[in-house]
């Protein structure tokens, strides 16, 4: 038996790394899946990757009217079950020369974003659904130049435990999960020594797989983890954890 079969989930940040790897995984497992990303070409590659059982819709979580848009197509198709609200930004900027804007873009996306695809998916989600946030170890470990990063993270970790008491009532279970270092196109973009001091802090000696924090959000959303709400999921190879 799938552990989603006849599911319905939502997952932001959809169309590469960890939200494509889930993508993949949850249909693999009967749900269908509605991915959205903000660019078009990348939304129809990754629909096109996925195969059955998707369906993309182009917005940015930042802004409430795409959000809108996002909802508006899923009750086309009925109700959800699980929300995987996965999309986010990574910026960096040492404490002196940290600019509004670099301030404004994280949290917009990061928390505002998070929070409102919350919100705004409440009279859609189902009772006893799951609704999953992406973290980051930034929101527990006190690295150089992630005050705003690590912040915005952080931040989810406050949410979940909030919403775990609101939502108790409905039986919709709230959790998020903290990565580590990943392998993903944000984390292949930087310096070659930058990359080398990050994995030589991991206790495990390497990144992680998009399809390992995959795995941890299938465990999540199914009812093999159907008595656990409120939690923070490290999957970080130890990083945050010594």
């Amino acid at each position: 038996m799938k552990k989603l079969a006849g599911k319905t989930a939502v997952i932001t940040g959809g169309t590469t790394g960890i939200g494509l790897a889930t993508a993949k995984l949850f249909v693999s497992e009967g749900a269908h899946v509605f991915i959205m990303g903000r660019r078009q070409q990348e939304l129809d590659a990754a629909a096109q990757e996925i195969g059955d059982n998707v369906t993309g819709v182009q917005g940015d979580v930042s802004t409430l009217r795409d959000l809108d848009r996002l909802y508006e197509t899923v009750r086309t198709k009925g109700r959800v079950d699980i929300l995987f609200a996965n999309a986010g930004v990574v910026g960096f900027a040492p404490l002196g020369s940290i600019t509004e804007e670099h301030f404004d873009k994280l949290f917009n996306i990061n928390v505002k974003g998070a929070l409102f695809t919350v919100q705004k998916v409440l009279p859609l989600l189902n009772d006893g659904g799951s609704i999953i946030l992406t973290s980051s170890v930034a929101g527990s470990k006190g690295t150089p130049a992630s005050s705003v990063y690590g912040a915005s993270k952080a931040a989810l970790r406050t949410l979940v435990r909030v919403w775990t008491m609101e939502l108790k009532e409905r039986r919709i279970r709230s959790n998020v999960i903290s990565p580590g270092p990943i392998d993903t196109p944000a984390t292949a973009g930087g310096p070659p020594e930058s990359f080398a001091k990050l994995v030589a802090s991991i206790p495990l000696g390497r990144v992680g797989r998009p399809e390992e924090v995959a795995k941890a959000a299938l465990f999540l959303a199914s009812d093999d983890a159907s008595f656990i709400s409120g939690i923070e999921l490290f999957v970080d190879g130890g990083r945050a954890q010594v």
